[in-house]
């Protein structure tokens, strides 16, 4: 890892950061209420604390990645207003990330690969189905990748 690159993807996930916040502020879900707001923006704002001054031993790209995963969180697994004004401003100041379908990766390699995937199933396995974003034969596959994860032990 370059000195460079890892300035340029923590200089990256900030601006991500203050796109995020704006976001939240200005196109603030329908469902969340003031204390909602206040936590998801602490939230963020720690995320960039931890992205910009890192302990010494943690001023790696892998651990910045791991930040930069919580950061995206909510915005590839949510909708609405505020999700697609996010990505709209992403594009739009040219940073380097996009939208992307994790569970159709994950469905279509039938594998699921890491922890961060094994989360991500977990999180949104019911909530995809109500909303018929995957049907009864993906539910059934997702669970059997899930138990193999599991029983690999990589959790």
């Amino acid at each position: 890892m370059s000195k460079d690159s890892y300035i340029n993807a923590k200089n990256a996930i900030s601006k991500v950061i203050d796109i995020a916040i704006y976001c939240f502020r200005n196109y603030t879900p329908n469902e969340w209420d003031t204390k909602t707001l206040d936590v998801f923006v602490e939230a963020y704002l720690e995320c960039r604390e931890r992205a910009l001054n890192p302990e010494p031993r943690y001023e790696t790209l892998k651990t910045l990645k791991y930040v930069i995963n919580d950061v995206f969180i909510y915005f590839q697994e949510g909708g609405g207003n505020c999700v697609d004004e996010f990505w709209k401003e992403i594009k739009k100041q040219n940073l380097p990330y996009k939208l992307e379908n994790k569970m159709v990766k994950i469905l279509k390699r039938k594998k699921i690969n890491n922890i961060r995937e094994y989360d991500f199933v977990i999180d949104v396995i019911v909530s995809y189905q109500q909303e018929g974003l995957i049907n009864r034969e993906e539910v059934t596959l997702l669970n059997e990748l899930i138990g193999k994860f599991e029983r690999l032990g990589k959790k």
